[in-house]
């Protein structure tokens, strides 16, 4: 018995950690009796691996291994409280920069002080009142009857995972285990330590995707498709496929070869010729567009297309992943950091690629490290001509002494690269929104009297006054662009990297005209779409998102493209909507599913049924698994190869 003692305490260790972090993160009962299988099996590695030292060093090895644990689930507590998101293997690898953001960190550790304290009670427990009582004394035959142990435990953890996978389920347990690459997913059906262990495997030693379902057409549709109506190009994907020997390139032709284009519409090449300024704001929200403090967002916002229900779902990677799915219409891939890894690639529908042609200059600016995300090779790849960021120019023209930096200095210190240009693009990614909400914040002192008086708590304050300075910066630039009779010749895209993560959802409330949930509504943003020259409002009710932005602007311009390419749609077309957020719930036409409880709640309170699930569950699946094998094969530069497109 006294050998047990030990195997006891780590077994309830793990499981009691296991439980806390799930209460404080995405409570669920699911996979049980799994669960305790996988918890087993770490139990037994831990304490083999303890057991295999001199008995003199058992009791520090111990201590470490217990320590080292628990320091693992606060840190993937605070990242998950931050983010929403399971920290990955390869952020972790990759993200030293992050260390620039110590305050951020910092004051989320003292906001969740609670937390820490539940999860850290067992390394106290031990320390104090079991380490010196366990003895540690082992045997070779110990160690061997563990490892069998382990083998036996491991093949009916596999055994169990068979015999509780529904086999028409796509996200079943033998799916999750064996071939998608889903952590938010794995955190509920196998708890965190496993859910590392995967990550783990799947970063170092390499994870492919399997194919689970022959992609039928989009939503189960046959259409006679006239090409000349349509957003498409002259490419017979499926002639490709036939003659294609890779494949995953085959995989990929068939699978575009199967999307239904979007039509064309009353607003094809409404702005065609005309200059183009995208903005990708830090945490820009609809809480913050208010005519008292923010008054030039508001008349953006309010003039012209008027978007009802657009959201800017988060995604692991935060800004990075933003500004990915919004200025390529891909899902990002999931382990990884896309807007890196599509460095070198073949990007023929980035707004500078497809308007170069037409005489565009292209012009990106960024008021914060020029290297962060590695941004110089990110938008190097888009095809911009001219890219700053502090460390190479922009710091000669403005402030960067406190954090965050001015977006109102930016814009006012930039204008003037682009706009004698007879035609111009110019890319902005903002920094002047970014946590932290409150007097360490340079910009939240900088606003902090306009913003003072207002009943709000100091946090929600705080963000609305981040927000000035944006509104300021879009004063200056809607200022100069009219000096300069250039405002009726330039639309203005706006959107939000992410909402804004730095307040609590009852801060959010504080601010929002409506009651938000978690689960949805918090990710309802802007998407400002502002040219002067429209005379009158045209109001969109359609369910659209961030992957929506680049199709439906490539229209407004009237590119020609294959709108087959992009996994968003036009949201000026009749395509049907879909907004996919990262944990796989989605909203469409028919209402909205929600996979932390696998519950679909329709819009006209009919019952939606289980098929009709699946189906769409699959369609999103596809999306995920084709926006990362695009990415990965650098598949656009094979059509470009093939000659199918420039």
């Amino acid at each position: 018995m006294q050998k047990l003692k030990l195997l006891i305490y780590i077994f309830a260790f793990v499981l009691y950690e296991e439980i806390v972090f799930s209460v404080l993160t995405v409570p669920n009962t699911d996979n049980i009796i799994l669960k305790i299988i996988f918890i087993l099996l770490i139990t037994l590695i831990i304490e083999t691996f303890i057991k295999i030292f001199k008995e003199k060093h058992r009791n520090i090895v111990a201590t470490v291994l217990i320590s080292l644990i628990s320091i693992v689930y606060i840190i993937y507590y605070i990242y998950y409280q931050i983010f929403e998101n399971v920290l990955s293997v390869y952020s972790i690898i990759n993200g030293t920069q992050a260390m620039q953001f110590t305050n951020v960190i910092i004051n989320n550790i003292i906001s969740n002080w609670y937390g820490i304290i539940l999860l850290i009670i067992p390394l106290i427990a031990y320390v104090l009142f079991f380490r010196k009582k366990l003895k540690l004394n082992t045997t070779r035959k110990d160690i061997i009857l563990n490892i069998v142990a382990i083998i036996i435990i491991y093949l009916v953890s596999l055994l169990t995972i068979e015999l509780t996978s529904n086999s028409n389920e796509i996200y079943s347990n033998k799916n999750l285990y064996y071939n998608i690459n889903n952590a938010n997913y794995n955190l509920r059906k196998f708890g965190l330590l496993t859910t590392i262990r995967l990550d783990f495997y799947r970063s170092v030693i390499g994870f492919t995707e399997k194919n689970l379902y022959v992609y039928e057409n989009e939503y189960g549709e046959e259409k006679l498709i006239n090409t000349d109506e349509y957003n498409m190009l002259d490419i017979d994907f499926n002639e490709l496929a036939k003659n294609e020997t890779d494949e995953t390139i085959k995989e990929i032709h068939e699978y575009i070869s199967k999307q239904e284009p979007t039509k064309k519409n009353k607003y094809t090449g409404l702005f065609k010729g005309k200059n183009l300024i995208v903005i990708v704001a830090e945490s820009f929200s609809e809480l913050a567009i208010r005519e008292d403090l923010t008054p030039t967002l508001y008349k953006m916002c309010n003039e012209g297309f008027v978007f009802e229900n657009f959201y800017t779902p988060l995604f692991p990677v935060s800004t990075a992943d933003g500004e990915y799915l919004t200025d390529n219409s891909l899902v990002p891939a999931e382990g990884t950091w896309s807007i890196e890894t599509v460095a070198g690639n073949y990007m023929p529908y980035s707004y500078p690629n497809v308007l170069e042609e037409q005489g565009y200059k292209s012009f990106a600016y960024h008021d914060y490290d020029y290297t962060y995300y590695n941004r110089q090779d990110y938008f190097k790849t888009l095809g911009y001509d001219v890219y700053l960021g502090k460390g190479n120019g922009l710091e000669e023209r403005m402030d960067f002494t406190n954090f965050p930096a001015s977006d109102y200095e930016m814009i006012k210190t930039t204008v003037g690269d682009y706009i004698n240009e007879e035609k111009f693009i110019a890319y902005y990614m903002t920094i002047s929104g970014h946590i932290e909400y409150d007097n360490s914040n340079a910009i939240v002192r900088k606003n902090w009297d306009k913003v003072k008086n207002l009943p709000n708590s100091n946090k929600a304050k705080s963000y609305l006054a981040t927000q000035i300075e944006l509104d300021l910066a879009m004063q200056e630039l809607l200022l100069q662009l009219e000096q300069n009779n250039k405002l009726d010749d330039t639309v203005i895209v706006i959107t939000g990297d992410h909402y804004p993560y730095g307040l609590t959802l009852d801060e959010m409330n504080e601010l929002s005209t409506y009651e938000r949930d978690r689960t949805f509504e918090k990710f309802n943003m802007p998407f400002i779409l502002y040219n002067s020259a429209l005379q009158e409002n045209i109001e969109i009710n359609k369910y659209a998102s961030s992957l929506d932005v680049l199709p439906t602007m490539l229209n407004l311009f009237g590119i020609d493209y294959d709108s087959r390419l992009l996994m968003g749609k036009d949201i000026l077309s009749d395509a049907k909507p879909l907004i996919i957020f990262s944990d796989r719930s989605f909203i469409d036409e028919k209402g909205r599913y929600d996979s932390n409880i696998e519950k679909y709640k329709s819009i006209n309170g009919e019952t939606i049924g289980k098929e009709y699930i699946e189906k769409m569950q699959k369609l999103i699946y596809h999306k995920y698994r084709y926006s990362r094998l695009i990415l990965q094969n650098d598949y656009y530069n094979i059509l470009k190869e093939d000659g199918v497109i420039e």
